[in-house]
């Protein structure tokens, strides 16, 4: 009975036994296993490596529109820039009227150097002009008040003595035509021929003096149209360049407006100045002419006088 009572007893110690050992098993790798962790801490990033590399996924994707977005910017800037006409410089385009003047196109560029050099002929042309005026009025009056108290036209030759000019000129004339009269009956004749004479005398001073005014007329009259149609030229390739840019950003188009409106400002610079010195020196020349024609009539009337005086002189003759 003791030795049954034995033999459960081993018994049941060995079922209990064997129950219990494989949860020690499965317990035995569990508890190093923290140890072995906490010991090398290489081992860990290993293990978790491939669950932590989903993660970062979002936070990338996430960054990279907005680097996308940036990166579009910049490159839209860029274009913008490029967009830009350098100056002589090297920087951006410059809106000043040389850096303009060097921007434009081949076409806007002579239409804005021809305007230039009507200008100048303008200037050149009032300088000359002043000076040749001047001096034609100063020697014209000086000539009428020498001659202003002869009675004959020898006697007014000789106070004009050797300065020559438009009264001497026409003195000469009066006394040529007498000579070349000597003989007729007719002084009516004599004053037509002189007369005829005087006006040719008068019309070539009249030209002489105007020379130069029909440039300053064609200045004043053209220059506006040829600054616009240098304006009309340089917006066109304007919105040619914008077209092609496909952008309609201010600084892209102010430059070529700013070209094209320079060839008008030019062209009214040339223009406003050569108006107003043609009116001036019209009314110079009408002073200058008015001054002709009292030379014209002293000689008329010296001639007159001459005759006369021989008319006279050949019926004292004829009478005695």
């Amino acid at each position: 009975m003791l030795r049954f009572v034995v033999s459960l007893g081993s018994i049941a110690a060995l079922v209990a036994v064997s129950v219990t050992s494989p949860g020690l098993a499965q317990q035995a790798p569990a508890d190093p296993a923290p140890a072995s962790s906490a010991a090398s801490p290489v081992s860990t990033p290993s293990v978790q490596a491939p669950d932590a590399a989903p993660a970062p996924s979002a936070p990338q994707g996430a960054a990279a529109q907005p680097a996308a977005s940036s990166a579009e910017a910049k490159s839209l800037a860029d274009a913008d820039t490029k967009a830009l006409k350098p100056s002589p410089t090297g920087g951006l385009h410059e809106l000043s009227p040389l850096s303009m003047f060097l921007s434009a196109d081949v076409l806007v560029k002579a239409v804005m150097i021809l305007l230039a050099f009507a200008s100048l002929m303008t200037w050149t042309i009032m300088v000359s002009k002043t000076i040749e005026m001047s001096l034609a009025r100063r020697r014209l009056q000086a000539s009428l008040d020498r001659i202003s108290g002869s009675k004959s036209l020898a006697e007014a030759q000789m106070a004009l003595g050797s300065t020559s000019g438009l009264t001497g000129d026409m003195l000469a004339i009066a006394v040529r035509e007498m000579r070349m009269s000597e003989g007729t009956f007719s002084d009516s004749g004599i004053k037509e021929r002189a007369q005829s004479s005087f006006a040719e005398l008068s019309r070539a001073e009249g030209r002489r003096v105007r020379f130069g005014m029909g440039a300053l007329a064609t200045i004043g009259a053209i220059s506006p149209f040829v600054g616009l149609f240098g304006t009309v030229w340089g917006i066109m390739n304007s919105f040619i360049g914008i077209s092609k840019s496909q952008t309609t950003n201010l600084a892209v188009v102010a430059p070529g407006i700013a070209e094209a409106l320079l060839a008008t400002a030019i062209g009214l610079v040339a223009a406003i100045p050569a108006v107003i010195i043609y009116n001036h020196f019209s009314r110079v020349t009408k002073n200058h002419m008015e001054l002709a024609s009292r030379a014209t009539g002293a000689a008329a009337r010296l001639l007159s006088r001459d005759l006369d005086r021989n008319y006279g002189s050949a019926q004292a003759r004829a009478a005695e």
